[in-house]
């Protein structure tokens, strides 16, 4: 009788221990995909964050997107005045001259922009090739005030000088 009372009781023990080591797992469970909702909660709010400094970083971007426009039109402008297209000052002082020069020339600005877009688009390989609608004193304005550079093994190529600062 007092074998089979503790059989039972054993019998309990066990059914009570594989409850409890049910329950733990649940627990334990549970508590995994607690953690696992605590980082998502952390990472959502490092989020707006990283949002708000995006926005942020557009906004700067936008800012000097149109302070280099203002700069590109201004410089556009001081050349136009200042130097104007080539043919230009040549019929003036030619006015007997009927002849049309061989190729059309192109203005400094124009040649600016050759060179900034050459830069921009292959910085690898800055050089343009100077080519007989250059105006020859516009080019050697660029080079003698270190404006542009001639490649070291061509003279009919250069490139802008960039400016470290």
């Amino acid at each position: 009788m007092v074998l089979s009372t503790v059989r039972a009781k054993n019998k309990q023990l066990e059914e009570d221990l594989k409850r409890e080591e049910q329950w733990y797992e649940e627990q334990k469970h549970l508590l995994d995909t607690l953690n696992k909702m605590e980082e998502e909660a952390n990472t959502q709010v490092e989020q707006p964050s990283t949002k708000r400094e995006s926005d942020e970083l557009k906004k700067k971007l936008l800012k000097l997107k149109t302070y280099k426009k203002e700069l590109l039109n201004a410089l556009g402008e001081f050349l136009d005045e200042h130097f104007p297209h080539p043919e230009e000052g040549e019929n003036t002082k030619n006015k007997n001259s009927s002849a049309e020069p061989a190729v059309k020339l192109i203005t400094l600005k124009e040649i600016l922009e050759i060179l900034i877009n050459k830069l921009m688009a292959t910085p690898h390989e800055p050089y343009i090739t100077i080519n007989e609608s250059f105006w020859p004193p516009y080019i050697e304005l660029l080079l003698r005030y270190g404006i542009a550079l001639r490649h070291p093994e061509d003279p009919n190529r250069m490139r802008l000088q960039a400016f470290h600062t």
